[in-house]
């Protein structure tokens, strides 16, 4: 585990690093820093237009009174999705846009729906506490 840690916060930046600095050797900073800008405005552009379609079906979902588990989920990878594309890098934005693909935000999340075990254990054991739950109205006769 602290090798991820290790990888995510101090090998992904420079990484990063290093592909800006290349790309700004080509083709200059300024233009660098602008399509850095201009990712990050569309991007967030994109992320909003597909949170307020994920938020339309949410409330559809909810309308029919279902849980909007896999909604919710669509939802927190847009999140995440929109968390890269404001990061400055070209690496960062290419998972971000990535992302922003629903076919493959969708395949995501089912193999994250299959591979992590549902708490089963903790709503049998919710719903054995509710049966053994007596209700009734008592008073003191002194």
């Amino acid at each position: 585990m602290m090798w991820l840690f290790l990888l995510l916060f101090v090998m992904a930046p420079l990484i990063e690093l290093y592909f800006l600095i290349q790309v700004g050797s080509v083709i200059g900073a300024l233009p660098t820093i602008l399509l850095s800008i201009l990712t990050a405005v569309i991007g967030g552009y994109l992320v909003r237009m597909q949170g307020l379609a994920v938020l339309m079906r949410v409330r559809s979902t909810m309308d029919r009174g279902e849980t909007p588990a896999l909604e919710l989920l669509d939802g927190a990878v847009l999140l995440l999705c929109g968390f890269a594309l404001m990061l400055p890098g070209f690496i960062t934005d290419t998972v971000g846009f990535a992302l922003l693909v629903p076919a493959l935000r969708q395949a995501l999340i089912r193999r994250y729906v299959r591979t992590v075990p549902v708490e089963s254990e903790m709503i049998l054991r919710q719903q054995e506490a509710r049966r053994r739950t007596i209700e009734g109205d008592w008073r003191r006769d002194d």
